[in-house]
């Protein structure tokens, strides 16, 4: 419970001061739902292989820097003890740094991950409560499950090491962790974002899950609007709050200790993915994507499958454009990869189901001979090719209806060596705070809008194009991952 404000001056500066972070000789591990490998059987051999996603993406490299544990659920049941340690051992060789899994039962899976975090947290986070099932089975499971967690970071946790918690999965972790006698620092980082009041006050459970984030030492956002929200609603919820705020770190007391709340925009290995941009493998493929429409633009979009990304909108808004636009009929194609995920949710399959309709519909109604409107991939693509896709496609078209961050808007822009592309990029992306001086900033809800913005990137200058281009790159080159 928080209490009010008591402290004197004193106090108040020693909470200004207090800057712990890493100890010395101290490990990071790292906690997510998931651990960043994809296990496959492959021949009667369960293998391991590298997993894909924005978290993995910037976590990764890091941990792999300076070594450390990841721990996080395999993925699978059907992989004995003894397979799960035999591939995962072969992994953290690989990786660089070690794997330790947490198992969960199908019930656990189905109440916990399908159901609070996917069908009520995930929803509301991104300001769509109207898809939330506020199912009350759901609420002990996700307590168990991070109580799982947490016993698993315990039993690994050495001397001085940080626990650094990720994701909506696992918020009760802390409270988890502290009940289990854990009395080191531990960080949590949210990667979507944090809603409104007005929206997280809907959640039954609002007050347990403020309190049980409350028990971590530093939580992290990807914006200050995030920060802002969740400052928010603790005054609303919780009130009499004492708190000291110095540039993008807000001190709150708590029964005593400091909590710090920051914002930290996750970022990529800017110069990895401009070295893998400009292997030759990468320009070779890049060439044979454009050599296939040499006398059209190309407009990229990858996207994971799911609801929050605006994909239909997207297809909407490029119809729009070629309907109001005609000078772009063969003279521009969209790229639309769309990469599978959570395939057992009928939202999902629904989902899948209207964009192949709509790519039908436009493709029906604007297709010349020799030409296609838009050329759908739904695959997940190797890194090299969406290397490849990142170098060739002079526009991308991002458009999430609401974005933690997104650093597939961050990749083509390092990947995009000639700087010679425009980036369209949403307003409720986190990655447009950062990026609104070099980006065409749209509102993915309004079509017209968003085609005006392709338009408008299609004739865009070679000048501006590339003064555009450089200033998003030396930002993200500046902000990297490290």
């Amino acid at each position: 419970m928080l209490k009010a404000n008591k402290e004197g001056p004193e106090k108040m500066e020693e909470i200004k001061n207090d800057t712990r972070g890493e100890l010395p000789n101290s490990r990071l591990i790292i906690a997510s739902n998931r651990l960043p490998v994809v296990l496959k059987k492959i021949d009667g051999k369960w293998e391991a292989e590298p997993g894909a996603g924005g978290l993995i993406t910037a976590l990764s490299p890091v941990l792999k820097q300076r070594g450390g544990l990841w721990i996080g659920w395999p993925g699978t049941q059907e992989a004995s003890a003894q397979e799960l340690e035999t591939a995962l051992n072969h992994a953290s060789h690989e990786s660089g740094f070690s794997l330790k899994p947490v198992a969960l039962t199908s019930k656990e899976i189905d109440k916990y991950y399908f159901g609070f975090s996917n069908e009520i947290i995930w929803p509301q986070f991104h300001d769509l409560p109207s898809r939330c099932n506020f199912d009350p089975t759901y609420w002990p499971y996700y307590q168990e499950v991070n109580r799982k967690f947490a016993q698993v970071i315990q039993d690994q946790v050495v001397g001085n090491d940080y626990i650094w918690i990720h994701d909506y999965h696992l918020m009760s972790s802390a409270r988890q962790l502290r009940n289990l006698g854990t009395d080191g620092e531990i960080g949590f980082f949210l990667h979507i974002p944090f809603p409104p009041p007005d929206i997280f006050m809907k959640l039954p459970w609002r007050k347990q899950l403020l309190d049980d984030l409350l028990h971590y030492d530093l939580i992290g956002f990807q914006t200050m609007r995030d920060r802002r929200n969740f400052f928010q609603c603790v005054h609303a919820i919780m009130k009499n709050l004492p708190v000291h705020t110095k540039g993008q770190i807000a001190v709150l007391r708590v029964d005593g200790r400091n909590v710090k709340v920051g914002a930290f925009p996750i970022s990529i290995d800017f110069d990895e993915f401009r070295s893998l941009a400009s292997s030759r493998k990468v320009a070779d493929r890049a060439w044979h994507i454009h050599e296939r429409v040499p006398k059209a633009q190309i407009i990229l979009g990858v996207d994971r499958l799911d609801y929050t990304k605006g994909i239909p909108e997207r297809l909407k808004a490029f119809r729009n454009a070629l309907q109001r636009y005609p000078e772009l009929i063969e003279k521009v194609v969209l790229v639309q990869v769309v990469v599978p995920s959570r395939h057992e949710i009928p939202e999902y399959r629904a989902l899948k189901r209207e964009i192949e309709r709509l790519v039908s519909e436009i493709n029906g109604q604007f297709t010349r001979f020799g030409w296609v409107p838009i050329h759908y991939l739904f695959r997940s693509l190797e890194r090299s090719e969406l290397a490849a896709y990142y170098r060739t496609a002079e526009i991308a078209l991002i458009t999430p209806l609401k974005d933690g961050m997104n650093l597939i808007a961050k990749e083509y822009c390092a990947s995009s060596l000639e700087e010679n592309c425009v980036l369209i990029l949403s307003e409720f992306a986190g990655a447009a705070s950062q990026m609104r001086k070099g980006a065409l900033i749209v509102n993915p809800y309004d079509q017209e809008g968003m085609a005006d913005a392709i338009y408008t990137a299609f004739k865009m200058p070679a000048h501006e194009r590339s003064e555009r281009m450089k200033r998003l790159r030396a930002s993200i080159k500046k902000r990297d991952i490290y």
